[in-house]
């Protein structure tokens, strides 16, 4: 089955989180606070799945913004411990990547982030980017005006995995060329709702058929929706792994979704991987804390194949 070769390249803002964990609650304006840890840890998004798949032994390439700065330093010493290739696409002399301070309670969190959401890149970046990521297995797309860039992957072989993520404008209109060019979409429930416009999972899915072969829709506690070949499949969650924080479970279920599609798998296994890789991933508290390395998940995923059959 392992027939993988080539890299998974990805496109994001490097997130750094700074968090305070076992706040007795949240502090009010005027108010200090003291926390029972703390924890600085590279946050989520692409970063997050590469580095997930870099643990997976996969190569993996991101094209990211990195300064001089002691967090950049600091993801800097972070992405080449998890063997993640970065490639800097900054050359100012400020703070470019997202900050995040969370402060998590028993029951919940709040945060303050500085930096931007937005990635964009001028022509000269594209060139940049895509003569690192030519030749890449796979892609995770980025929104923004990277669609020239996916194109050009796209015929050469790459294939080109969306997850968007929430906006409050998420439509079949706003995503069209997105949609129309992704090979795979990852959404959750609240997400494929929102884009579709309809009430159930199942509607989701249905709609969601019109551009995918094969539609994923992840239930958060209750697993993964497939609909492939006119049927529906439900992959449920891993039951062994208890929720501690749930930052980041989206980005380490990609990381075993790709890791199973990377090597030919069947896209029901490949979803098991995910839900592995994203259900261990709660039990710590930050997006990388808790992880499977590649033995671990083959071994979980025998142990847990029951749930593949029988839906």
């Amino acid at each position: 089955m392992r027939m993988g070769k080539g890299f998974v390249a990805g496109i994001d803002n490097t997130n750094v989180d700074l968090l305070f964990v076992g706040m007795p609650r949240v502090p009010s304006e005027g108010e200090e606070l003291f926390a029972k840890d703390f924890s600085l840890q590279l946050g989520g998004g692409a970063p997050g799945t590469l580095i997930g798949l870099s643990r997976l032994g996969i190569e993996t390439k991101i094209g990211t913004k990195l300064g001089t700065d002691i967090f950049s330093e600091f993801a800097k010493s972070k992405f080449k411990e998890a063997g993640v290739i970065p490639l800097n696409l900054y050359h100012g002399d400020k703070i470019p990547l997202n900050i995040t301070c969370a402060a998590i309670t028993e029951s919940d969190r709040t945060f303050i982030s500085y930096g931007q959401s937005a990635f964009e890149a001028d022509s000269g970046m594209l060139d940049t980017i895509y003569n690192e990521f030519k030749g890449a297995k796979f892609a995770l797309m980025h929104t923004g005006n990277f669609l020239p860039l996916y194109k050009k992957l796209k015929s050469g072989g790459t294939v080109l995995v969306l997850d968007t993520g929430w906006d409050d404008d998420l439509s079949f209109e706003n995503y069209h060329d997105y949609l129309e060019l992704a090979d795979y979409y990852t959404p959750n429930l609240k997400e494929a709702l929102k884009i579709t416009g309809e009430n159930t999972a199942e509607d989701a899915a249905w709609k969601l058929n019109k551009y995918f072969d094969k539609v994923i829709i992840k239930l958060d506690k209750d697993g993964c929706l497939l609909y492939e070949n006119g049927a529906f499949k439900t992959i449920k969650s891993i039951e062994e792994f208890k929720l501690k924080d749930s930052t980041g479970a989206g980005d380490a279920f990609l990381a075993g979704l790709v890791y199973g599609l990377f090597y030919d798998y069947p896209l029901d296994q490949s979803v098991l991987f995910g839900n592995i890789t994203g259900g261990k991933s709660v039990t710590g508290v930050g997006c990388l804390t808790e992880y499977v390395n590649e033995p671990e998940l083959l071994a979980l995923a025998e142990k847990y194949k029951n749930l593949i059959k029988g839906n």
